[in-house]
């Protein structure tokens, strides 16, 4: 059986969706005329696993991304920064030059000239010695950047006036498979964490969407796996709530995951330039989508429908899906 028919196989059985044919992925000027129809929405690009020390193949990315931003004459409106943001050492710390050359200089205002919402992952909690996490927060205050991380769990409505999303970014940093390192929360911040979190979900909203974005995967096909205390602890209120994306990274890969009945597509972008993982489950078991590539995300919010495009290093398009307000997902290709 081909890719497309197990594929497509898969997707019958798992959720209602429906195909959307002839849109062409890999082309720009089918890009370009899916940007002019969503052109009033919100445009936001979001890249994870970024930070590595060798950072070869985050410039790969980065440029990507800076070229499609040019390309499809974007105006990006938020950077979604998905943990894992310093792996190894930040000398200096709210000082460090890499910063500049890996942050500032590598997503330029130029391009982005944006804010950009970052979570924190478990190598940002990784004392080299000293807390690259107080060094992140510290940075955020200092004026003239557009790294935006007011605390290690926070929520924002987009645009302010009148919002189309409201997303709520939080630290998935807890015992996993990390169990009993230093870089993990204590009991006592996630028990705290998650009182904020339900009492979040429970204000009233007027946005017609909401999202949930956190470093860690709460399902994964990578060598992660699935997260048994999120499982345990989240996804009951995801669930509950009707939260439209819960967006991660932490496996060095691109995934896109719907399982019957969930009003809730989960979206891993993790290719931003740390060293690729080997999936164990293949899409054909577990998808629509996943695949060991280095990449980058781009999400359109608009009233109708939010759309989600996933990138290859090249800035090919790999996989494509759309899901309006009610909860229904539709798979571009």
């Amino acid at each position: 059986m081909s890719e497309h028919l197990s594929r497509r196989g898969f997707l019958r059985q798992s959720f209602a969706f429906s195909a959307v044919a002839g849109l062409g992925l890999g082309s720009l000027p089918a890009l370009a005329k899916l940007q002019e129809k969503n052109a009033k929405g919100l445009q936001w690009l979001m890249v994870g696993d970024w930070g590595y020390e060798n950072f070869t193949a985050q410039k790969r990315v980065a440029d990507a991304m800076q070229n499609y931003v040019h390309q499809q004459r974007l105006k990006p409106d938020a950077l979604l920064m998905l943990g894992d943001n310093w792996y190894g050492d930040l000398v200096g710390g709210v000082d460090s030059p890499r910063w500049k050359t890996q942050f500032e200089e590598m997503y330029p205002r130029s391009a982005f000239d944006c804010t950009a919402y970052a979570v924190l992952g478990n190598h940002d909690y990784q004392r080299m010695p000293e807390s690259k996490v107080d060094a992140e927060l510290a940075y955020a205050k200092k004026g003239g950047t557009r790294w935006t991380m007011p605390s290690r769990w926070y929520s924002f409505e987009f645009p302010a006036v009148k919002p189309l999303v409201k997303v709520i970014a939080l630290d998935s940093n807890m015992p996993h498979s990390v169990k009993g390192k230093n870089f993990t929360l204590t009991p006592e911040e996630q028990a705290e964490q998650l009182r904020w979190l339900k009492a979040e979900l429970e204000k009233p909203r007027t946005a017609p969407y909401l999202i949930v974005m956190a470093h860690h995967p709460v399902y994964s096909n990578g060598p992660h796996g699935d997260h048994p205390v999120l499982i345990a602890d989240w996804e009951p209120l995801l669930r509950e709530h009707k939260v439209h994306l819960y967006l991660a990274g932490h496996d060095h890969d691109m995934q896109h995951l719907e399982f019957d009945g969930h009003p809730t597509s989960f979206v891993l972008s993790g290719g931003g330039g740390a060293d690729l993982y080997t999936l164990k489950i293949d899409e054909a078991q577990r998808g629509p989508y996943a695949a060991k590539v280095y990449g980058f995300s781009h999400l359109q919010i608009a009233p109708d429908k939010l759309t989600l495009l996933h990138f290859d290093e090249t800035g090919r398009t790999i996989h494509g899906f759309t899901k309006t307000p009610q909860g229904a997902v539709s798979i571009l290709g």
